[in-house]
């Protein structure tokens, strides 16, 4: 077109970005790539090509690691660790500056060479993704300067196994690698197949900055690769962005390996309009939030809720909108959406569009290119919250949508799912943006925006969209352990006994569920002996419809997560109070069971604890983090919802106390199970929760054998977080049964934990007993 024509239609003329120097770096290289591995490039071996999805050419060849090359980079990825960890916060904190400053002065080439592998638009490349990744760098610069002083009884987790998706591939990397490097780890970092190139590219970057060794390890491949990774035994922590089937089969993989975890997983998040919100503003919205990298991200907002009211009039303006969105070449300046990642993925998305038979379907008036691997914008309305492309992740710029009525139904739809990754609400009433915001069961929550990012504000999800947070100080705390090491428990076994009355009135121990003392579903007990063979008393087994009922009755007791934190601190000092005035009456019961004389001590330290989770339970505050938009992003705090957990079988009361303190103090209800061997304690600690106002289904005490229930508390659908500090070896079933709905586990596989001390309480607990969502809050005109 010619400037005049451009003039009188108001079209986009085309503004190419050159490809040369990107093209030109993988000549420099022969167009083909080996591993990064212990500071060098491997030489390149048998393997698969990436290819540009706008238009089939071949870019580079790649090689397929092997066990061999696992085992090369894990290991020179343990080498380097004890060094890169003794170099100090500020030494590091240099090594993080080169990087960024070095990503920096090749951010047109990063961005360029990330459009050719990826197929998204230059814009995007070039004003999302490579700003975001140097600020990354910057940001755990400061961390790493910063960690000495703030977190000084933590130290780094040893080395960290990363496997990254392929549709933002150079801001994963650094979302994991800068905070792993910043706190002291080493990493072994495997690429998207479909993907590698800019990974490789920063392994070129990592050379120049001078970094030592073996401290960042790339190798590529298929899921192969993430496997031996995943399953290698030199490795101390997994963190995972992709799917959430690949999700739960790490979870499976990894469980009992004492291995960490972190998983970022899929998402089908909730973009809900509201009949007061600025129709215009939320149109381009939708549009950052949908069809931004052509819609393969997994916090989309790919479900549409829209006010019935204004239902039509939004419908009229976004089809509007789409028909004026522009599909083409993605290193063309004008272009807003480019190539899905590879044919596969468009044939994947077509088939499940294909398949959904009711809505109305509106497909973009746009035309695609020829060839390549493109998708066109659509909208599908009219659709029920159970509709499969409602509760599917379609990974693609296919947006779905519904409507409803008042703010409560906008809530239940958006909550109707199995992810709970992201949300956005537009509404111009601060109040009812607010009030909403807390209520969605997402990780994070955008008000009047979407899809905004910084590494000052956590990101991460709940439900099925995984656990753990990525930046901010939640994510830095997932790459750092406590420093010290715990010893080995041994299994405590119950006294055995010849049998014999209790001397007068029988006292008969039942479960506590729902407020009330019940008997057992199985009408089975046990009896529980002293060290001498004296009959203590008996308690009821139970079992898994047990564990039902006292889920259900914790399901119940949902109240209890709106109270405030006064309140609950009220409750808890009262449970102490009650505590105390049978202080003496629980310490023999202590002296009898265990056949020590701890049991006074046990009793003042419980009641203290009860006193810490009170003062806790109105001052563990969240935080407002300084993000670099016109507004603020705040960390807010809330219960995990059911926890449920195996006490610690040594310390009968404080073990017990040391559980539902903070889950009651953050607003959890919970399920435990009382210590194996000394399980009457719990029992007699119910007339303390009866007498205390604690409200039914808040707390409810189970007795029996930790190994027959930690199954069913691990696999139970409604339980989102389950603890063990039980001297038995269950933690490897409760993670491997917990992939089930990818709930929270905090296991102690076995090692011992000073209940009497400072490590049976604290910030820890409190992090256990927290979610933190992230709620973005933009202001001004």
């Amino acid at each position: 077109m010619s400037v005049r024509e451009i003039y009188e239609s108001m079209d986009y003329g085309p503004a190419p970005e050159s490809a040369a120097e990107a093209l030109a770096w993988l000549v420099d290289q022969g167009d083909r790539f080996g591993h990064f591995i212990n500071g060098v490039f491997t030489d390149a071996g048998d393997g698969f090509t990436s290819c540009n999805p706008a238009t089939g050419e071949v870019l580079a060849t790649l090689t397929q690691a092997t066990q061999a090359d696992v085992d090369a980079a894990v290991a020179a990825a343990r080498k380097a660790q004890p060094g890169w960890a003794r170099l100090g916060g500020h030494r590091r904190a240099r090594h993080l500056y080169a990087l960024a400053r070095l990503i920096q002065k090749n951010a047109r080439l990063f961005a360029v060479l990330e459009t050719l592998d990826n197929g998204k638009p230059i814009r995007e490349s070039r004003d999302i993704d490579i700003p975001l990744v140097h600020r990354h760098f910057y940001y755990h610069a400061g961390m790493a300067q910063l960690m000495e002083a703030e977190l000084p009884d933590q130290a780094a987790l040893g080395v960290c196994g990363q496997i990254v998706p392929w549709n933002f591939p150079l801001l994963m990397l650094a979302w994991k690698v800068a905070p792993a490097l910043a706190m002291g780890n080493t990493v072994v970092l495997k690429p998207a197949e479909y993907t590698s190139l800019t990974a490789l590219l920063f392994a070129d970057i990592c050379r120049m900055a001078g970094l030592p060794n073996g401290v960042v390890n790339i190798v590529t491949g298929d899921g192969a690769v993430g496997e031996m990774i995943t399953a290698h035994e030199g490795i101390d922590k997994i963190a995972f962005t992709g799917s959430t089937a690949v999700g739960r089969r790490i979870r499976e993989v990894t469980a009992g390996s004492g291995k960490a975890l972190t998983l970022e997983l899929g998402g089908k998040s909730a973009y809900i309009v509201f009949d007061d919100a600025d129709l215009d503003s939320a149109v381009e919205g939708l549009v950052d939030a949908i069809w931004f990298n052509q819609g393969q991200v997994c916090c989309a907002g790919s479900r549409l809720l829209v006010q019935e009211g204004i239902a039509d009039r939004f419908y009229a303006k976004l089809t509007v909108r789409m028909d004026k969105l522009r599909i083409g070449n993605p290193l063309d300046k004008t272009i807003d959406v480019g190539a899905m990642v590879d044919a596969e993925q468009v044939a994947r998305i077509s088939e499940m569009v294909d398949r959904n038979t009711v809505g109305q379907r509106r497909v973009a008036d746009v035309v695609l290119p020829d060839g390549g691997a493109f998708y066109p914008p659509t909208l599908i309305t009219g659709l029920a919250p159970s509709d499969p492309l409602m509760q599917e992740e379609i990974f693609g710029p296919v947006l779905v949508g519904t409507t409803f009525r008042t703010p409560a139904e906008a809530i239940e739809v958006a909550n109707n799912t199995r992810y709970g990754l992201a949300a956005s609400v537009w509404s111009e009433n601060v109040n009812l943006a607010l009030d909403i915001a807390p209520k969605l069961a997402a990780g994070v929550v955008w008000v009047n925006g979407s899809n905004m990012f910084d590494a000052a504000a956590g990101f991460g999800g709940v439900r099925e969209s995984g656990f753990g947070r990525e930046g901010g100080w939640e994510g830095l705390r997932a790459y750092t352990r406590p420093i010290g090491k715990a010893k080995a428990l041994e299994p405590i076994e119950a006294f055995g006994g010849a049998g014999g009355g209790v001397p007068g009135i029988d006292r008969t121990g039942k479960l506590y569920i729902g407020g009330k003392q019940t008997r057992p579903d199985g009408g089975y007990s046990r009896s529980v002996y002293g060290k001498s063979g004296k009959l203590l008393g008996q308690v009821p087994v139970a079992n898994r419809k047990d564990v039902r009922n006292a889920v259900e009755a914790a399901r119940g007791a949902a109240g209890w997560a709106r109270s405030s934190g006064h309140g609950r601190a009220q409750i808890l000092y009262y449970m102490a109070e009650n505590l105390s005035a049978r202080a003496e009456e629980f310490a023999d019961r202590i002296n009898a069971m265990t056949g020590k004389r701890q049991g006074k001590k046990e009793v003042e330290s419980s009641i203290s604890r009860l006193f810490t989770y009170a003062a806790w339970a109105d001052k563990y505050d969240g935080r407002v983090h300084g993000v670099p938009i016109r507004g603020v992003a705040m960390a807010m705090h809330q219960p995990v919802g059911i926890i449920g957990a195996l006490c610690a079988d040594d310390a009968p009361l404080l073990g017990l106390i040391s559980v539902i303190g903070p889950a009651m103090a953050m607003g959890n209800r919970c399920v435990v199970v009382a210590s194996a061997p000394y399980p009457l304690a719990a029992l007699e600690f119910v007339q303390v929760l009866e007498t205390s106002d604690v409200p039914a289904g808040v707390v409810n005490v189970l007795t029996g054998s930790h190994a027959e229930l930690a199954p069913h508390l691990a696999a139970h659908g409604e339980v989102d977080s389950v603890w063990s500090f039980s001297s038995s070896g269950v933690s490897s079933e409760i993670e491997r049964a917990s992939a089930g709905n990818l709930k929270r586990t905090w296991v102690n596989n076995a090692v011992d934990r000073d209940w009497m001390g400072v490590e049976g309480e604290g910030h820890a607990f409190l992090e256990a007993a927290t979610e933190v969502k992230n709620i973005w809050v933009p202001y001004g005109e």
